[in-house]
């Protein structure tokens, strides 16, 4: 399909550029604004209203002024709100990506996989609204009873990332509002053209006013810290950078805050020598080149059982070696550009340390002049241990691959990190595969396979990869508080 500057332009031009606080759309005309980019081009494709701290202080007055009534809202009829924003946005699929894909640069193909992705996680939550459930019991004493119910643990701060914008959205709102929490939501500053337009849906969809608040912002910490600071907010949930979250952890703890947090990663993908080498190659690709690498699930190391590790590098180099790199919107095109200048920057700079220490480039290794943040797909072997890029998270489409010797050495590299989010093992030994799965210090593991997300599982880490989860029935809980009553019989 052929996508037309005109095309573009009727997409960006039908999302709201302003604050949407207590169910109104807050002009941006009259305001600051600031400039969301297209990486591919380096060009500017709109313009944003930039919140102030009094905006981030109405946004909560709106989200306090509306918890009450909406704790009390019919589940059934939270979940049909939530059932009616799947809908719409599993409608607007192509639109969506296309908007995705201006403002963040992933594939269009990708895009459409990210909304229908995004759009998953308001259908399963939208089932779970009225799956809350408490307990009753008989004292063990026999004197009484035990009763517990499951309450909406109030107003909520939801931080979203600019990789996945759209779905890192609706992992986060859809438990809320199922739940019957209210919430003020800010979206990365790159990427707010898709958290305005799920915003429009979900008032299209009836969600009542107050209850979802968005704040879109230049400056995080300006329209964070009065936010913080309130003590009628209950929780935060933050998606992004291990630096960030414990920024954010410090100021929760004032309060004493109900925390969520999905940090970094730095992913190990293990390939034994019993492995099938074609499907741990097919499995690499969509570990490392989802979202272009810039993923937090992304394989940032690859370690290989000796036997296998030429053969695995140099199927890899001809997989990578092939994808087709340009503009998200042209027909093809399977590796789109990084964010910004300074994240293309860091890649080319770890490669660059990588190469330094005796690390070979087997394909790839260098970024693209001319418009746009291009680096091209690149797979190293021979990497040292004292390299950056195996302690740092990469963030782009670089493959480092180094070796091991035995099963106790591939789960010692592994594990050889502050981080804990996802792992990725290739054997075709189940009792290896317990073993490993069992031994890594990670809160997700891909066995024989590239991909762990899903809106039924729960999603999240261990150790600097912060803590709760998203997805599953278990995402419906942070947002839920357990009360106790002690019945007297």
């Amino acid at each position: 399909m052929t996508i037309t500057a005109e095309h573009e332009k009727s997409v960006v031009d039908a999302v709201a550029r302003d604050l949407y606080i207590g169910g109104r759309w807050q002009p941006a005309g009259g305001r600051r604004t600031f400039a969301v980019e297209d990486p591919a081009t380096a060009e500017t494709i709109a313009e944003v209203a930039d919140a102030t701290p009094d905006d981030a202080r109405a946004a909560l007055d709106a989200a306090v002024a509306m918890r009450a009534e909406w704790a009390s809202h019919p589940p059934r009829e939270r979940g049909e709100i939530l059932r009616r924003a799947f809908e719409r946005i599993v409608e607007r699929q192509d639109d969506l990506a296309l908007l995705m894909t201006l403002e963040m640069g992933k594939p269009i193909a990708e895009s459409r996989t990210e909304i229908a992705y995004a759009a998953e996680f308001f259908r399963w939550f939208a089932e779970e609204a009225v799956r809350i459930e408490g307990r009753f019991a008989a004292a063990p004493n026999g004197q009484g009873r035990l009763l517990t119910m499951r309450q909406p643990v109030g107003p909520c701060y939801l931080v979203t990332p600019w990789n996945f914008p759209m779905a890192m959205g609706t992992r986060k709102i859809g438990p809320a509002v199922a739940a019957g929490c209210t919430m003020v939501i800010k979206p990365a500053q790159k990427t707010p053209l898709s958290m305005l337009a799920l915003a429009q849906i979900l008032e299209e969809s009836g969600l009542p006013p107050g209850v979802l608040n968005v704040l879109t912002s230049s400056s995080s910490s300006a329209v964070s810290k009065p936010i913080m600071e309130d003590p009628r907010l209950r929780k935060v949930s933050f998606t992004g950078s291990t630096e960030v979250g414990r920024k954010l952890m410090a100021q929760a703890s004032e309060n004493l805050l109900r925390v969520s947090m999905e940090l970094g990663g730095n992913a190990p993908f293990l390939v034994f020598d019993d492995a099938d080498v074609d499907a741990a190659v097919e499995g690499a690709v969509i570990a490392k080149m989802r979202n272009v690498g810039e993923a937090c699930t992304a394989a940032n190391r690859f370690h290989v059982a000796d036997r296998l590790s030429d053969e695995f590098a140099e199927k890899l180099a001809r997989r990578l070696g092939a994808m087709p790199v340009g503009r998200g919107t042209e027909d093809g095109v399977e590796v789109g550009p990084l964010i910004d200048e300074d994240q293309r920057d860091k890649v080319s700079e770890l490669v660059d340390d990588a190469t330094h220490r005796g690390a070979s480039v087997v394909v790839g290794g260098r970024r693209r002049d001319g418009r746009g943040y291009f680096y091209e797909p690149t797979v190293l072997t021979d990497v040292p241990d004292d390299a950056r890029l195996l302690d740092e998270e990469i963030f782009g489409p670089v493959a480092p691959v180094a070796t091991f010797d035995d099963e106790e050495a591939a789960v010692a590299a592994a594990n050889d990190t502050e981080y804990g989010l996802v792992a990725y093992v290739y054997t075709s030994d189940l009792k290896r595969a317990m073993r490993v799965c069992e031994a890594l210090d990670t809160g997700m593991v891909g066995l024989n396979q590239g991909m762990v997300s899903n809106p039924a599982a729960p999603f999240g880490g261990v150790k600097a990869s912060g803590f709760g989860r998203e997805g599953g029935r278990e995402g419906i809980a942070e947002y839920l508080e357990t009360k106790y009553v002690a019945m007297a019989m």
